[in-house]
């Protein structure tokens, strides 16, 4: 793969920046996107995922999760092999199977690769999915 990875293919430019999130962090399909750029939807990520061996950890496909911090379905035994390998690396999931992005969630790529790779910076996963009893209700 060259060095700037602006005119390779979309499922090539999905996993590097996959390929970046480190061990014991994750990003959502619409963070991967962002980044990504160029039109790519969190529903392309999705299927660059879907892609990809359960088997196979090259590309760490495990670290990206939807965007209510929950493990997606996937065919076969994906789910619960994603959630295994997702805690080996230290992920914690409260009693309705999310993790809290405000302690795993991935600030991105550093900046030097993004201008590298000619990627955009990556949007904020913190306070993504705060629980019901720390927000105030309106009615």
């Amino acid at each position: 793969m060259s060095n700037n990875l602006k005119d390779a293919s979309l499922y090539e430019r999905i996993y590097a920046v996959v390929r970046q999130i480190p061990a014991g962090k994750v990003s959502t399909y619409g963070q991967v996107a962002e980044i990504v750029g160029g039109g790519c939807t969190a529903r392309e990520v999705g299927y660059a995922m879907a892609a990809l061996k359960v088997d196979d950890l090259a590309t760490p496909w495990q670290r990206v999760i939807n965007a209510k911090g929950e493990i997606s379905p996937r065919g076969g035994e994906g789910p619960t092999r994603q959630r295994v390998l997702l805690e080996r690396e230290g992920v914690t999931f409260n009693e309705q199977g999310r993790v809290d992005f405000n302690q795993v969630g991935w600030d991105g790529p550093l900046w030097e690769w993004l201008e590298e790779h000619q990627f955009n910076p990556a949007p904020t996963l913190r306070n993504k999915n705060k629980s019901q009893g720390d927000q105030l209700s309106l009615f």
